[in-house]
């Protein structure tokens, strides 16, 4: 009521619900079945499944798509699908999958599936922000009937046959939020073939409506774009961290939170709460590897415990708060996915979905998790935390540079 009695925390905290959570698709609906998939190993057979059982329809979107052993594998079930008729839709990005050689695009055309580049333009010598937003999601929606949204890309997670997964997530959705994720990325594949010039929009076909009615979980399509879904995924994690009152457990492969965030962590272990994260452990890319550790030392020192995954990639992009909040998506936390890309999350809130993603972080964090001790880390060689800030400092630089926020978010910053 009185904005000049508030704190700049709580200002913050009310401004983002107030822009973004009502316009971020945060609309919690019941009577869903959500399921669990960890790793590619669950994750590309069931996708495969559902497009070979598809009868109307198929979007798929994805960053990366390789031309590798799971590539050819879901190439070949979107031909299948478009030769029986499916209208088959196929979203990448042109950063991710810059990569993709053009005969599979020709070939996945020639078979009659639409396929899409979101910025097709690739520039390493610029950091305009246009150039920077990319599309981050991982979603494949398959009729009325099935959505999978989660980190996972069209890419063997085997970077060698003798080394372990990528450790990832993504969740099969069934029951009325697949009309959900359906509608965006149907509003998602109009807006890129509009700026390409397709007249091949979206089928005028109406699809008969999910006959699905065995769920009983409360689950939100969450997703953030530079339109009207700015800041929706952070005011939901913002929210669930303040309304924490047990246990947070955050894992993901890019964490470089911003101030608002890392306070909000802070707060909740200050008030008795354990904060725990689990990050990546070895270096993919060097910049953020470092920059991400130069804040280890604060909050190890509030008391938020810290594993690293060092065994292989971690990509994982999910959380779960009083073993009954959870999400799975495709955002990390840092301002690449909070501030630029389009990403998408689904937030479940269900006591048993809550304990299965627990219980798969609580076991990799005690068979392959190396904990970070605030004592170890403070002998920490001085040069290499002088790197950590210089690497932090110089990608915040870089953010900067970019232009990646526009004036009123930099004065909420600042507030």
């Amino acid at each position: 009521m009185c904005h000049y009695l508030m704190s700049p925390n709580r200002k913050h905290r009310l401004r983002l619900r107030r822009i973004d959570r009502s316009a971020s698709g945060c609309g919690f609906i019941p009577g869903n079945r959500i399921t669990l998939l960890q790793n590619g190993e669950a994750y590309f057979p069931a996708i495969e499944t559902a497009i070979d059982q598809a009868q109307y329809e198929i979007f798929l979107e994805t960053y990366i798509y390789e031309d590798d052993a799971i590539g050819q594998r879901i190439a070949s079930a979107l031909e299948r699908a478009a030769r029986r008729g499916v209208t088959a839709h196929l979203l990448i990005d042109g950063y991710g999958s810059q990569d993709l050689a053009q005969s599979m695009q020709n070939r996945l055309r020639a078979s009659g599936v639409n396929a899409l580049i979101f910025r097709p333009k690739v520039s390493p010598w610029t950091f305009r922000r246009r150039r920077l937003r990319r599309m981050h999601r991982k979603i494949v929606v398959v009729d009325r009937k099935i959505a999978f949204v989660g980190g996972i890309n069209i890419i063997a997670d085997r970077t060698t046959p003798d080394m372990p997964p990528r450790y990832d997530f993504a969740v099969a959705v069934e029951g009325p939020l697949v009309d959900v994720i359906r509608h965006s990325s149907q509003r998602l594949w109009s807006a890129v073939s509009w700026r390409h010039c397709r007249k091949r929009g979206i089928s005028a076909k109406t699809l008969p409506a999910s006959t699905f009615t065995g769920g009983e979980m409360r689950a939100a399509f969450l997703m953030r774009d530079n339109f009207h879904h700015r800041r929706g995924i952070e005011a939901e994690y913002l929210q669930a961290i303040e309304e924490a009152k047990d246990e947070i457990i955050l894992a993901h492969a890019y964490f470089l939170p911003g101030r608002h965030f890392r306070h909000a962590l802070k707060r909740a272990a200050e008030r008795g709460v354990r904060v725990v994260l689990l990050l990546q452990g070895k270096m993919e890319y060097l910049l953020e590897y470092y920059a991400s550790r130069a804040l280890y030392g604060n909050l190890l020192t509030a008391g938020i415990e810290i594993y690293e995954y060092r065994t292989t990639f971690l990509h994982a992009k999910v959380a779960v708060i009083d073993g009954h909040w959870a999400t799975v998506g495709s955002s990390n936390i840092d301002p690449f996915s909070l501030l630029l890309s389009n990403e998408a999350n689904v937030v479940i809130e269900d006591e048993t979905f809550g304990a299965a993603l627990s219980e798969s972080l609580k076991g990799i964090m005690a068979t392959d998790g190396y904990r970070i001790m605030p004592d170890s880390w403070k002998k920490h060689p001085l040069r290499l935390r002088f790197f950590s800030w210089l690497c932090y400092s110089l990608l915040r630089w870089m953010q900067g540079i970019s232009g990646y926020a526009p004036s009123a978010d930099r004065r909420v910053e600042n507030e």
